[in-house]
Order: C-alpha cells, then structure tokens, then sequence
C-alpha cells in the first residue's frame, strides 16, 4: 500500500512482477527494494532442462508449452514499424533467448545450422557504413527452436561444453517489472539485478514494454540497479498501445511519420499532461547488453531526469536492425534532464527524435560509440554543455534551435535539413501543441566549444545525400547567416507567404571555438581560435575514461563566459527563451567532472574547466 517498502532478500527470482496498485504522491510512494548489502536477482528466464545430445556435437532440450502461458518467446519475432530485414523472404529473429552461464547465443534458422554453425554475418550500420561488432559470444554458439502443440524443443550448440555442467537458461518472461495497467503512479525500483527479458520491438508507434518501466503512469524512480539482456529494450518510459500499435507496418496505408503525428493527439486526449505522465527518475543504474535501447520513450518520458547511468553494448549483437536502435532512444523529451550517463560502445549513444525541447544534455561521456549524439526533427530550444563526444560521428544535427556549449567533439559534426516531415512543437514546458514546422536548419548557438579531428579515420563509408553537410568542426554551417537580422533581410527580400521562407538557411550564433589539428571554423565566426599541431584524444582503460591532451600555448588564449541561458536568445519557430524546467534562467556552469565555474570569471574552451597549454592526463 502508499508509503509500503517491500524489502526483498537476497536470491534469484525467476517471475514477471506486476506491481496492482502505485503510490499517491512523491512523499507516498510504494518502495520495492534489494535489502542492503544482498544480491537479488529476478529473471525473465528459466533453467533449462536437462539436455540430450544429437548429432554434431548439438544439444536439444524439449519444455511444455505450458511452462510460458499465452506468451511464447519462440513463436513471437522481432517485428513492427521501422524495423529493416536484412533481405526479401528474411524470417527475422524470435524474441526468445538461450543463455550459456549469462551470455546469450545467436539464433540460427535450421537444426543444420545448430550442427554446423554458420560464420556470424557481418552486419553494418546505414548510416555511416561502419561494420558493427558481433557479441562476444563465439560465432559456433547458436540455437534454434520448434514450437507445436504441446511442447517447444531447443537446439543448441554449445561448443565443446557440457551444459550439464553449466548453467543454460532460456526466455519465457516478456518482462521483468511492469504493470500490466497505466497509472500504476509514484513506485520506486532500487537495488536489483533484472535480467533476461524477451521484449518486443519498441518503436514510437507501438506499445513500447521493456524488461522494467510504468507502463504509462508517472513519479517511477528506477536506481541503482543493473539491468541487461532485454531482447529489444531494458528501461521503458514510453508510449501505450492505445494511442497506436505498428500500424505502417499492419495496415501498409500511411507511413509511420504519420501515425507517429497521430499519436501524438490521441495521447493528448488521453490525458498526456504534467499532471498524469512522466516526471521519472532513472539514475545510477548499469544498463548492457540489449539488442535495441538501454532506455527508450515516446510521450512518457516528459518532465524526466535521466542520470548517472553506465550504457554500453546496445545493439552491438546486430542480429536485428531498425531505425530505433541506439543507448537511449527518446522522442519527445520535453523538459527532459540527461546528465552524467556514461554511454559506449553501442551502435549509436544518444538519439533524441521529435519534440525535444526543453531538454538538456549536460556532462555526459559517450566514447567507442559508432556515432555519439543524433538530434533529429525538432525545433528546440534544447542544449548541449559540457559533453564528451569521442567516437567517429560526434554530431548527428538535423533539428535546428540548438545551444552547444562547452562541449568536446572528437568526431565528425553532420548537418542535415529535413523538408519532408513537419513535426510537432509545444508551449514552453507543456504537453500542449502549439504548432508544426519543417527543419531547414541552423538557429542553433555554437559556443565555447573544442572541435578536433583527432581519430584519425573516416566517419562516413557512404556518400551522404546532397543535402547534407558532414566535416569536423563547425566549417559545416559557412552560408548560414551570422545573425538575426541578415536572416530577416534574405527573407524579406523574397515573395509571397510561407514560399519566402524555404530554403533559407536560418541565423547562427557562432563564436569562442577552439579547433584542433584539421578540425575548420565557421567563416565568419568571432574569437575563433585554431591549433594545426595540438593534439586531444580520449581512451577508456580500466573502467575508467581518460583525456589525453598536448596543447599549444595558444590553447591559453581561449578564455570563455560562464553562458547563461538568456544570453542565447528566444528560438524562432517556438518563441520560446533557453531556461530551465521551471521557466528559471539556466547557468551552464557545472563542467563535466562537476567543478563548478564562477560567473564574472572565464574558462577555457570545453567541458573540463582545468585544460591547459602543455601535455596533460585528466581521468573524468
């Protein structure tokens, strides 16, 4: 009941908790907790039975149907709006799982796939024609299932293991922790391993359950927990199935752009409100191995907190693809806080899509990602302070009304209009529409920045499309005007309404940059300051992300404000200012180790305060 603790002792839990009935308020929440010090661990899985060989060194092992009720991983694939199959008549992948002492092993298509495994397919990401990893598991571990009437058989080879001699484990839980109801509201999750999820597919126009989540409701706190092995997504926020269900892919009629559009009213006349949805907390949590997204929303995530979580290994298995994969993956992140997450090592890091305004993405770390942060069809204002982007894609902008500032960019920055799709914009921290704009780009404030092109390699494989703009540094927006006015004199100078207005590139604020070895400035940028022989380059060893640094002395010359949030200016399509959650100024003075920066004084350019000229080893 309301201001209940349910304390759970240490032990391996194998059931889907359904929390019936939520908290009514902040101060009266229901806690379920680990006990202190305890390792308890709930599972979507069962041990398997006991394995019989066959030829070629497989196994097989045969389970009553019984055993998964109306759900049965096996019979269920990896499907829904957005998702790519790899080639015409394709099976895809099932939502069940086999597991070899906690590593999960790769479905195959045939029992004589199970004896003579296949080499594992190397799959590739669309967008910069990068190969991805394969898991860790060996290519020779696969399994493969026959489901009838009665019984479900699993085939699988081990290698040269006795699974008796192990411990084999398969999916049967479509979750872990999820209410079957909305509004179950204010329930707090602290402390537990959760595990072994067989999820479906979570684009913004289904249902979107992970391995935990709400379910729809508001006030969760989700901690300190570690969470992994969801078959697509481990934490949910995300949209309910009333508001749209994979109906691109179902009905074939529309794109899903515009059931994604829809859904976005339906959920308003549901009730989607500060009053009713979102204001979670998801913090301190380790998030790995998943085959879709660490975190994922659409709609529910509004008015969150996101912080302090270590992301890695997402979508790295590739046994499946879409364009919904990545650590985080959020649409409509209104008023949203990401902070000290640690994101690598994941197909794509951070992927904020539709609708993000209000949001800001402060002091995270995202390395050996394929591409780091991608910022797609909105309006703003958001902002980005005092991030490390190390991987070979930085910056993925194709949204405009962004602010930048002091952040550090190792990889590639992309630029791209987007003149197909209008999305949505709200009042300023509501759920309320206010209006729909295409993305031509740029109203977007560049300052106090470090660009550089220290990893050496390409970020792209592919040919962008022509209207794209990729390099490293902010070279990228040269044509863009360097201020309101000259973006008001190139469209007062055209004809008619709306006409007058497209294809102009909008205004940019850019100045106070720091660019390293080939990384170009922004022709007409002010206080820029370029270093052709300095060097800054980012590692991760021993769980620990270290910058490395050798600076010229004119690194020193780069001194910058403390950047408040009313010095941005109001962004145009939504008249709205650079402010905080409650409408307060913001003061981007925190830098990514957590020093905190005096106004009145200056720093360097960047997200660590303490960078200097000279050789230098800084652990963040």
């Amino acid at each position: 009941m309301p201001s209940d603790t349910v304390l759970v002792h240490e032990g391996t839990y194998r059931e889907w908790v359904k929390p019936p009935r939520g908290g009514l308020s902040n101060n009266r929440r229901i806690v379920y907790a680990a006990a202190p010090g305890e390792r308890v661990c709930i599972k979507g899985s069962e041990v398997a039975p006991s394995w019989e060989p066959i030829a070629g060194g497989a196994w097989k092992t045969s389970v009553p149907n019984a055993v998964f009720g109306e759900f049965n991983p096996y019979t269920e694939v990896v499907e829904g709006d957005w998702l790519i199959r790899p080639a015409s008549g394709d099976p895809g992948v099932h939502l069940g799982e086999v597991y070899l002492d906690g590593v999960s092993l790769r479905e195959v298509t045939s029992l004589n796939d199970v004896v003579e495994p296949p080499p594992a397919p190397e799959l590739i990401d669309d967008w910069t024609q990068i190969p991805q990893s394969m898991p860790s598991t060996p290519a020779n571990l696969v399994w493969f299932a026959e489901v009838n009437d009665r019984e479900t058989t699993l085939y699988a080879n081990f290698g040269n293991v006795d699974p008796a001699k192990h411990l084999v484990e398969f999916n049967v839980r479509r979750s872990v922790f999820y209410p079957t109801d909305n509004h179950i509201d204010w329930i707090t999750v602290r402390g537990f391993e959760m595990a072994h999820a067989a999820t479906p597919w979570a684009p913004p126009t289904a249902d979107q359950p992970g391995l935990i989540g709400p379910n729809w409701a508001k006030g969760w706190i989700i901690e300190d927990n570690t969470i992994h092995d969801a078959k697509c997504s481990a934490v949910s926020l995300g949209k309910e199935i009333s508001t749209g269900h994979n109906f691109a892919t179902i009905r074939r009629d529309k794109p899903g752009y515009q059931y994604q559009l829809e859904s976005v009213f339906v959920a308003q006349d549901l009730g989607w409100s500060k009053e009713r949805i979102g204001s979670h907390v998801v913090r301190r949590n380790t998030i790995h191995d998943c085959g879709q997204n660490a975190i994922v929303g659409h709609l529910g995530c509004v008015f969150s907190e996101i912080a302090d979580n270590h992301v890695y290994n997402i979508g790295t298995g590739r046994q499946f693809y879409g364009h919904e994969i990545a650590g985080i993956k959020l649409h409509a992140p209104i008023d949203v806080l990401l902070t000290g997450n640690h994101i690598h090592d994941c197909s794509l890091g951070l992927w904020l899509d539709w609708q993000t305004q209000g949001t800001r993405i402060s002091r995270n770390i995202l390395n050996g990602n394929s591409r780091d942060l991608f910022v797609e069809v909105s309006h703003g204002p958001y902002v980005v302070d005092h991030n490390v982007l190390a991987s070979p894609v930085s910056l993925e902008n194709f949204s405009q009304g962004g602010a930048y500032v002091a952040n550090l960019f190792l990889g590639s920055v992309r630029l791209e209009p987007v003149e197909d799709r209008a999305t949505p914009y709200h009042l300023p921290h509501s759920t309320k529409v206010a209006g729909y704009a295409l993305i031509f780009g740029g109203d977007d404030r560049i300052i106090g920045n470090i660009f550089a092109d220290g990893l050496g390699q390409e970020a792209y494989r592919s040919e962008p499309p022509p209207e794209a703009v990729t390099g490293y540094g902010t070279a990228v927006y040269d044509g863009f005007p360097a201020n309101f006015d000259a973006y008001l004199s190139l469209v007062e100078d055209r004809s008619g309404d709306h006409r007058r207005f497209h294809g102009v590139k909008q205004a940019v604020t850019i100045a106070a940059n720091v660019y390293i070895g080939g990384a170009a400035s922004f022709a007409a940028e002010e206080a820029a300051i370029v270093l052709p022989e300095g060097s800054i380059d980012v590692r991760f060893e021993d769980g620990c992300v270290i910058v490395e640094s050798d600076l010229p002395s004119g690194f020193s010359d780069s001194q910058v404000d403390v950047v408040r949030g009313s010095s941005l200016g109001r962004v145009r399509f939504v008249d709205a200012d650079f402010e905080d959650a409650s409408g307060a100024d913001l003061l981007l003075n925190l830098d990514v180790v957590g020093h905190r920066k005096s106004e009145g004084q200056r720093y360097p350019a960047g997200p660590l305060s303490s960078l200097s000229s000279g050789k230098a080893s800084t652990t963040l």
